[in-house]
């Protein structure tokens, strides 16, 4: 008897890979495993992208700030920076700048800069608002994707614990069906739910992990360009100070 449970095992072990496991399982089974490779590879997609991002912006924040504070003109950056053909060069903290320089560039132009007080008063309230809406456009496009890891991190684990209980429920009526408790009957419906269960982890670990990385990164990248916001401010206050 012992004998042939081992038999009925060793064949039923035959079929449990994971392609096997796929092809055998119920359909619903088979609906949660897709939704969660789907996930899965998104959420890799949107991990990639996003470490080349981080390191992009890092590179181009750097650069930038190395020309700002060498003491060349700000005017002459800001040249520099409209006249380049490919203005997606640029990271969030030049978008910052340029803001800030249009505003001030269509200021002097005017005229408005020797006007007198409340002119300049104006002048530097929308100065500082054009860089706190861009410093929000900057951080939007950054965070762009977050959402997605967030929720297949809280999710995931809870559509492959559904395709547990799935399976499961399966194994129990191949035992009742078959009225065969040996384990080459509850062997694959038991395998079939462990793997939905670990397709879920597979899918919600990454995208935690990475949703707290870069979550951090972004903070970061957000408190830089306040800092740089606030210094930037100061530096053209004097500027207009010293033409008054």
């Amino acid at each position: 008897m012992e004998q042939e449970v081992v038999k009925e095992v060793l064949e039923g072990s035959a079929n449990l890979s994971l392609w096997s496991l796929f092809l055998q399982a119920d359909i619903v089974v088979k609906f949660v495993m897709l939704i969660l490779l789907l996930a899965s590879v998104w959420c890799w997609t949107i991990i990639i992208e996003k470490i080349f991002l981080s390191r992009r912006e890092l590179r181009l924040a750097d650069s930038f700030e190395n020309e700002f504070w060498s003491g060349t003109s700000l005017d002459d950056i800001y040249d520099e920076m409209t006249n380049e053909i490919n203005r997606k060069s640029h990271g969030a903290i030049s978008s910052v700048f340029s803001s800030a320089m249009q505003e001030w560039r269509r200021a002097t132009n005017s005229g408005l800069v020797s006007k007198g007080d409340n002119f300049k008063a104006s002048l530097s309230q929308r100065i500082d608002r054009g860089m706190g809406v861009a410093i929000t456009k900057e951080i939007g496009r950054l965070e762009r994707g977050m959402t997605f890891l967030a929720s297949i991190g809280s999710v995931a684990p809870f559509i492959g614990l559904f395709g547990t209980v799935w399976g499961i429920m399966n194994s129990f009526s191949a035992i009742a069906a078959s009225k065969n408790t040996s384990l080459a009957v509850v062997a694959p419906g038991i395998a079939e739910a462990l793997f939905a269960t670990a397709l879920g982890l597979l899918a919600a670990i990454p995208a935690v992990a990475a949703y707290n990385k870069f979550s951090n990164d972004i903070e970061k990248v957000s408190l830089r360009l306040e800092n740089f916001s606030v210094e930037f401010m100061a530096i053209l206050s004097r500027r207009l100070d010293e033409d008054s």
